[in-house]
């Protein structure tokens, strides 16, 4: 039986991270890496997947699960006319980059509660053997050349048939610890020990808290805006800065369809309005480290002015895509993939992307040195004469390339933040010809992406298709929200693909992403929507839709990448574009409210 996307919790190391559902158990993990093979993939696969449990052995009991407050422990709660028993999840920070440690603790509050333990991994997407061995206080799972599983307890554990469980009878106030260390090395042994859990878990909570107390934001839905800021956190790969777009991956946008894919990457388009949302809550050393991976993925010696939408959080540039045929899929959505062949796609718009996370650094005080400088002004040269293309877009279809309205858009993006670069730090630049490049964008935009019959602007070029897109144009500073056009584009974008509190991308009936089947609404466009809205000065009904979609949230304030017909969670979960546009709606309407007059940009500014 699968649990809904939804009913998920997260929790993470700066590493990786696991899902914890609400009935306590761990079903899908891919240990020391958000990009390595899966350890527990039940979610995927709840035939063969492999899972940890602990759940109540009774049938009938409620459940809950809450995060302790400003951290990122979770706690998972059975509430039973017998009892009520707890588990406590979360991962230690620090140690090897060859071991993660998952802490389970189960702790009975009240009465008497019989709780089940299970383990059952599943290593290397289910495709790698294993033998299970008893220990002195525990078990291990080994394999030839995927690491092992050790899993330490003061309770014994019993082995069958690949399973190791227990079955404990506790009563108020006691508990029981389970230690799950992976080790790359099968050899050796885990250096994390039950002795020293309670300095693990206070060590956690107080470095969440200490984090959560760094947050500059004291406005309006602070405690939203915290829980959103700690997903971003936890989506972070320490070692180098990058930030994935979500750590799952082969969720489906549409149960039983093919539109499964890997997000385990960090994508360039997202990477100003993820430096936004860190600077405008005060953190700057978040938006120094992923500008220093962006940095360093545009001064690489392998970089020749040809940027890719995505890379490895290491900076790998190929992120093959294959079908996993040994993972059924989440409720039969076939095929799983990892990998991600959008990385070979034309995308034009991560020039622009590329360009204001740049003027990120120039604002922020930071020096463009003088070989980064040379990159960029070749990389430009090269846009001038590619920004007519048609590519793939921000949407990565998979049909034929079109001619974007965001892609040029964010070419126009791209020629105007380096204009301001060259100018705040007096830099050698050819502005004459940036300037006339960025001004023939701006006329073809206005030239061949407005239909005068629909009187908005569209899609793709000369076509009679919405976008919702189109819906940052404003906040790119490229047209003002009180220019007549914008307005009348903006009421087109909510007749057309606007239900409620719900924004599509785009109709997925024309056929533009060579696709078959449909998807969800894409929730950062309800926000980006919102958005939008607020800065035309439409703040009750701005204000009120906003409190709507954060009614779609899951019990911890989480969001999937998309939403269904009847509000359920579709797409990878939990998504990091989502939260930064929520952290970017909230600050807008905040500042709206108290009458500020400030706008807060997607990007650039």
């Amino acid at each position: 039986m699968y649990p809904a996307i939804e009913d998920h919790g997260i929790i993470g190391n700066l590493r990786t991270a696991a899902l914890v559902s609400n009935d306590g158990t761990i079903d899908f993990f891919c240990p020391l890496r958000f990009d390595g093979p899966t350890l527990f993939a039940s979610l995927l696969d709840d035939d063969k997947g492999g899972y940890c449990s602990i759940r109540p052995v009774i049938g009938s009991y409620r459940r809950k699960q809450l995060y302790v407050p400003e951290t990122n422990v979770l706690t998972t709660r059975f509430l039973a006319a017998d009892g009520i028993a707890e588990v406590t999840d979360f991962m230690p920070l620090g140690g090897s980059l060859d071991e993660c440690v998952i802490v389970r603790r189960v702790t009975v509050t009240r009465g008497q509660v019989a709780m089940r333990f299970e383990c059952v991994p599943a290593f290397g997407y289910t495709a790698n053997t294993h033998e299970a061995i008893a220990t002195t206080n525990g078990v291990a799972f080994r394999t030839k050349d995927s690491g092992a599983l050790f899993i330490q307890s003061g309770c014994r554990l019993t082995l069958t048939e690949g399973c190791a469980f227990v079955e404990l009878e506790l009563t108020a106030g006691q508990q029981v610890t389970f230690v799950l260390t992976y080790e790359l090395e099968n050899s050796r042994t885990p250096s994390w020990t039950l002795n020293s859990v309670e300095t693990l878990m206070q060590d956690t909570i107080g470095f969440w808290r200490a984090w959560v107390a760094e947050c500059t934001y004291r406005g309006r839905w602070r405690e939203t805006v915290i829980r959103s800021a700690l997903v971003l956190k936890l989506l972070t790969y320490e070692p180098t800065g990058a930030i994935v777009a979500a750590p799952t991956f082969g969720l489906p946008e549409e149960i039983g369809g093919v539109r499964n894919w890997d997000y385990r990457y960090t994508w360039l388009r997202d990477a100003a309005m993820t430096l936004n949302a860190f600077l405008w809550l005060g953190y700057q050393d978040e938006a120094l480290q992923f500008m220093l991976w962006l940095k360093n993925i545009a001064s690489s010696e392998e970089f020749a002015g040809e940027l890719q939408v995505m890379y490895g959080i290491d900076g790998q540039k190929d992120l093959q895509e294959i079908e996993l045929l040994s993972l059924s899929g989440y409720r039969g959505s076939r095929p799983v993939r990892i990998g991600n062949a959008a990385h070979l796609q034309l995308q034009l718009d991560v020039y622009g992307g590329l360009g204001s996370a740049a003027l990120f650094e120039v604002n922020s005080g930071m020096m463009i040195e003088y070989d980064r400088w040379k990159k960029i002004r070749s990389v430009l040269a090269a846009l001038s004469k590619s920004w007519m293309r048609p590519d793939q877009g921000l949407w990565e279809v998979r049909g034929e390339p079109r001619h974007f309205l965001y892609s040029r858009l964010m070419c126009w993006v791209a020629f105007d933040r380096a204009i301001k670069i060259a100018q705040l730090r007096s830099l050698p630049a050819p502005l004459e010809e940036w300037r006339r490049t960025r001004d023939q964008i701006y006329d073809s935009i206005h030239t061949d992406f407005w239909n005068d019959e629909l009187k908005s602007f569209v899609q793709s070029q000369y076509s009679t298709d919405l976008d919702a897109s189109i819906l940052l144009m404003p906040q790119l500073d490229f047209i003002s929200p009180a220019d007549l056009r914008w307005v009348s584009t903006l009421d087109a974008i909510r007749q057309r693909l606007v239900q409620d509190a719900a924004v599509m991308r785009y109709d997925t009936r024309t056929g533009v992403d060579g696709l078959p089947g449909t998807e969800g609404a894409f929730t950062p466009c309800s926000f980006w929507y919102i958005h939008a809205l607020a800065l035309s000065g439409q703040i009750d009904l701005a204000r009120l839709l906003f409190e709507k979609v954060l009614g779609y949230s899951n019990h911890l304030g989480l969001y999937a990448e998309e939403l269904g017909v009847s509000g359920e969670h579709l797409g990878n979960f939990p998504q990091a574009l989502t939260h930064i546009a929520l952290i970017q709606t909230a600050l807008t309407l905040n500042d709206a409210l108290e009458a500020k007059g400030a706008v807060r940009k997607a990007t650039g500014d």
